[in-house]
């Protein structure tokens, strides 16, 4: 071989090294992030050269493009089905979902060309990665995170719609949302990892960790993945450098008054995989920290993931099955929770002296983190809550076909649904909302509801050829019950799917009515006694005439039955 071949062999490869190097190496300083056009071009060129990677297009996200996955399978078998009958784990992570926080969309392009490069990619566990979840936001590149080091450019959390999209999981007004959930359940992953950048107080780690609140994943899984999962990782990242600590979200000003698990409602991705028996992780790098560390840090933690679900095998595969099928059986869902103030660990958090000083701005007291000044000390750590409100899963629900976009997203989530195939009557229990409360100002597109209360009655109800049963022996149950209970927190109710039926369609005039109310309360003694009753039972009703023909009509037949009537209805036994 002459030596002139040699060097020549030589520049290839080492062009090839430098061409697959990402921006995040290239700069000095490693303080720059990806644009989308590098990230396109990165992820097509090892589309193109390597046969364990494949990248997927899916539909179309709210700016137009399409959302993307890209797969790595040892074997180069890329259809979920098959792979399932393989019996290999499925890890699926998300990047972007906040392009202002964009250590995972650099972090994962590096791990997977090293994985492809190093042939390191694992037998039996099958790797998804979402290159950018929301590329309309990553598209609006600039500055808007004034409280975070680095990168010198990035997205913007926004979405075209300016919605924030890890808040729209359940609602689904974006069409990010919409294919991101194709791909979960045609995936189906076993574990699940959404990669974030944290605002809030100032500590000496460089990482915290969001895992899937324990009381509210199902019980199968959560000892599993606290001893099996979520140790481990603490235990290898300490090992690494990396010393993590539960996300900090303080019950008072500062850390030292004690930390609070952070309660993840389906609306987070996190939330969203746990009604589907995923465990989940969201790390949240500190936005104080230098970028570079934060890159890092998350490629390691992806590492270590990896390489666990890896070991696990199929005692994963298994403990996820049996997970499913406590689903189905189970009886009782908790559809709301408190934070059990009574159960509480103690911790040990590395962090930095919290005091006060006057604003330069204002002269009035402001906190200050002292980096001069590390400690470390014990602190209380809350990560328990208890149910608040539980339903009894009824043995179908049936919907009217009307609630078109219900249904669809309940088929998108894997709920096996059947149609009526005449019109017919149902002797249902069905709600009547009586209480709720409503935000004064629009939450990510809504007027969200909660607190909601309500009495059950059983009804005959007319459904027609078309409507919509769902069975509640489904591995799905918990998407299933937790979207269709109205008091559940992410409900679709909650979401505003139903607010038609808060409005009256009827009145009355009331010099017509004066009449009809007397001749009511004169013919119907019991009526006559409760509006007496209520009456002392209520000044304010007493004290206005408008508020008894109100009281009156609403206690007649003239008073329509669907205002307030939930129309989704329950077969019970």
């Amino acid at each position: 071989m002459s030596k002139s071949f040699v060097f020549l062999f030589i520049l290839f490869w080492a062009a090839q090294a430098q061409a697959q190097k990402i921006a995040f190496e290239l700069d000095s300083h490693h303080n720059r992030t990806a644009t989308y056009e590098e990230v396109q071009a990165f992820y097509r060129s090892l589309d193109s050269n390597y046969v364990q990677a494949k990248l997927f297009s899916f539909g179309a996200t709210d700016v137009g493009k399409k959302l993307q996955l890209m797969v790595l399978s040892k074997d180069g078998d890329f259809n979920p089905s098959s792979l399932r009958k393989k019996r290999k784990s499925v890890i699926l992570f998300n990047n972007g979902i906040h392009p202002g926080e964009p250590e995972g969309i650099d972090a994962s392009m590096m791990l997977i060309r090293d994985l492809l490069t190093e042939n390191a990619i694992p037998d039996d566990v099958v790797l998804c990665f979402i290159p950018i979840y929301n590329i309309d936001g990553m598209l609006n590149r600039g500055v808007s995170r004034v409280n975070q080091n680095g990168p010198e450019q990035y997205g913007f959390r926004g979405n075209r719609q300016n919605f924030d999209l890890n808040r729209d999981f359940i609602k689904t007004d974006s069409r990010n949302s919409w294919v991101f959930q194709e791909i979960f359940n045609q995936w189906d992953p076993d574990v699940f990892m959404d990669n974030h950048a944290s605002n809030g107080a100032d500590y000496q780690y460089v990482m915290t960790l969001i895992d899937t609140q324990r009381d509210k994943l199902n019980a199968v899984l959560s000892d599993y993945m606290l001893n099996d999962y979520t140790q481990e990782l603490y235990r290898r990242m300490k090992d690494d450098g990396y010393r993590l600590v539960p996300y900090v979200d303080s019950r008072g000003e500062t850390p030292e008054s004690g930390i609070v698990s952070f309660l993840e409602n389906p609306r987070y991705s996190t939330g969203y995989a746990a009604l589907h028996n995923t465990i989940a992780y969201m790390p949240e790098t500190h936005m104080w920290k230098p970028f570079e560390q934060r890159v890092y840090a998350t490629y390691a933690l992806m590492k270590h993931l990896i390489d666990i679900t890896r070991e696990q095998g199929e005692h994963l595969l298994e403990v996820r099955r049996k997970a499913k099928q406590s689903v189905k059986d189970q009886q009782l869902f908790p559809l709301t929770w408190e934070l059990d103030t009574l159960n509480y660990s103690q911790i040990d958090f590395f962090g930095y002296q919290a005091i006060h000083k006057p604003s330069a701005i204002s002269g009035q007291n402001r906190l200050y983190y002292d980096r001069q000044h590390p400690f470390t000390r014990k602190i209380k750590r809350y990560d328990r809550y208890k149910p608040k409100d539980t339903v009894k899963k009824p043995l179908a629900y049936v919907i009217p076909q009307a609630y078109e976009k219900i249904i669809k997203l309940l088929a998108l989530n894997g709920a096996k649904l059947d149609t009526l195939q005449q019109d017919t009557t149902l002797l249902l229990d069905m709600y009547y909302i009586t209480q709720f409360e409503t935000l004064d100002k629009p939450f990510e597109g809504h007027y969200l509801h909660s607190d909601v209360e309500l009495v059950t009655k059983k009804m005959e109800v007319p459904f027609y050829a078309g409507d919509v049963v769902v069975k509640t022996n489904q591995e799905a149950n918990r998407y299933i019950v937790e979207t269709l209970e109205p008091q559940g927190v992410d409900s679709y109710f909650c979401w505003n799917f139903f607010d038609a039926i808060l409005g009256q369609k009827e009145y009355f005039s009331s010099y017509i009515f004066e009449d009809e109310a007397t001749k009511l309360l004169n013919e119907n003694q019991g009526l006559a006694e409760a509006f007496e009753k209520a009456k002392q039972m209520d000044s304010s009703l007493e004290k206005s005439g408008k508020a008894q023909l109100d009281w009156i009509y609403k206690h007649s037949p003239y008073y329509e039955k669907t205002h307030l009537l939930y129309p989704v209805g329950r077969l019970v036994d």
